[in-house]
């Protein structure tokens, strides 16, 4: 079973392949070598390397990856031991950092729950009446954060904020969320209203967007049989639509619009979801 994702470091997206018969992953070289060295054309820059170090082809192969236009095309891939390598031939600034990232150092809790959260993709954890409700949200969350966040599947009942943003009182929360239960959400308009009135509650102390923005798929697959192609929406941009969201929906709609998919079906859509969803939420 071949498993595409879309890693990100600092900022700069690395396609990477997961080889279950080996048992482990393969990055795009190009990706890699974009990510941490100056190189205005990557793929030249790494083809010179392939010939000045040979030592380096051990641990290398073509395998295919997505590219720009979502077609797959023969890339050549670097393993994690063929990286470490790379620290010493490259002599990059940000070696101590990418090692860390290879291996899960970063944000360990994203690492661990983003592993679960692809397979939600083969699970039936929430029962067709419970979509759009509080109860499936609860699951979800449950299911990303167990072991990891002592809170995972749990409402707050402390108040918290964010950027300057007070979120649903703790205090009212089980009512906010009654009524949030009980709003429509059977044309795209009122499935988005729903999901900004759920942002701004805020049940969770973490894991919020990751989790609603999961609970808001499964919402549209169930009702419009449409799901959000995540790496098409720029992170900025949906902060700052988020952001303005209860008072202006406007540019959140036209965002999650633009980039519904009818692809409901499509494993590798739903990894690369995940992985937008998360690096939505890395601290910058």
């Amino acid at each position: 079973m071949i498993k595409y994702s879309i890693r990100y470091f600092l900022n700069k997206k690395v396609r990477a392949v997961w080889d279950e018969k080996k048992n482990k992953w393969w990055y795009s070289a190009t990706d890699v070598v974009l990510a941490v060295a100056s190189s205005s054309n990557p793929r030249i820059f790494w083809n010179a390397l392939k010939r000045r170090h040979k030592e380096i082809k051990k641990y290398t192969r073509q395998m295919k990856l997505y590219s720009k236009d979502n077609k797959k095309y023969l890339s050549d891939v670097i393993d994690e031991d063929g990286i470490r390598r790379l620290r010493y031939i490259i002599r990059f600034n940000l070696s101590s950092e990418f090692s860390k990232w290879i291996n899960g150092e970063l944000d360990p809790i994203d690492e661990q729950s983003k592993k679960k959260a692809y397979d939600l993709f083969k699970t039936s954890l929430i029962e067709k009446e419970e979509i759009g409700k509080t109860k499936s949200l609860l699951k979800i969350h449950a299911y990303l954060f167990e072991g990891l966040y002592d809170f995972a599947g749990k409402i707050r009942t402390r108040t918290i904020s964010k950027g300057g943003f007070i979120f649903a009182n703790g205090d009212y929360l089980p009512q906010v969320l009654k009524d949030i239960d009980n709003m429509k959400d059977n044309t795209f308009d009122e499935i988005i209203d729903k999901y900004i009135e759920m942002n701004i509650a805020h049940p969770f102390m973490e894991g919020n967007g990751r989790a609603t923005r999961i609970w808001l798929d499964l919402l549209l697959i169930d009702r419009l049989k449409m799901c959000v192609d995540w790496s098409k929406i720029d992170k900025k941009q949906y902060f700052d639509a988020m952001k303005i969201s209860p008072s202006n929906d406007k540019k959140i709609k036209s965002l999650i619009k633009k980039s519904l998919t009818n692809r409901i079906n499509d494993r590798q859509l739903f990894m690369k979801g995940i992985d937008t969803s998360y690096y939505y939420e890395e601290v910058e």
